[in-house]
């Protein structure tokens, strides 16, 4: 069992070696980019991704306080699922109004691999194999698709 600062130690450390891994890799602009923490440069659109005690996970992730709001950038992204499809190459779950660990309303789409364990430095290779392409076509993506959320 790890103590709190311990866990923290370990994800920090998870969360620098992917960046490291990333730092190579320029976004769909051909600019550097910090990878691990990503900006959309739309208010209350986000990618998300985890690495947790059993599961890894990314996706996207709709926050705007008025659920109306988020309703609509859900119905705008699902006009997009085949952009999105082409882009990631395969189904992601789509959630909307959902809980997040905060006990805030979000909407997400996101893709999950279950059975991993951000802990154990064994599974770090899976969980960057997960998360590496993922989060590439979701940069290719969202170049195409970013000015309609612009407006």
């Amino acid at each position: 069992m790890y103590t709190k600062a311990e866990a923290s130690k370990v994800r920090t450390e998870f969360w620098i070696t992917f960046g490291q891994y990333m730092k190579p890799v320029p976004n769909a602009q051909g600019r550097r980019i910090n990878w691990p923490n990503y900006r959309t440069g739309i208010k209350d659109i986000y990618f998300r991704m985890k690495a947790e005690r059993d599961f890894a996970s990314i996706g996207i992730e709709l926050g705007h306080a008025d659920e109306e709001m988020q309703e609509l950038f859900f119905d705008q992204l699902a006009q997009m699922k085949k952009m999105l499809f082409a882009s990631v190459g395969e189904e992601w779950d789509w959630k909307l109004h959902a809980r997040n660990e905060f006990g805030q309303t979000v909407t997400k789409i996101e893709k999950v691999l279950p059975g991993v364990n951000v802990m154990e430095s064994g599974d770090w290779p899976k969980i960057i194999s997960f998360l590496k392409p993922r989060i590439i076509a979701l940069d290719e993506f969202w170049d195409q698709v970013k000015p309609g959320f612009e407006e």
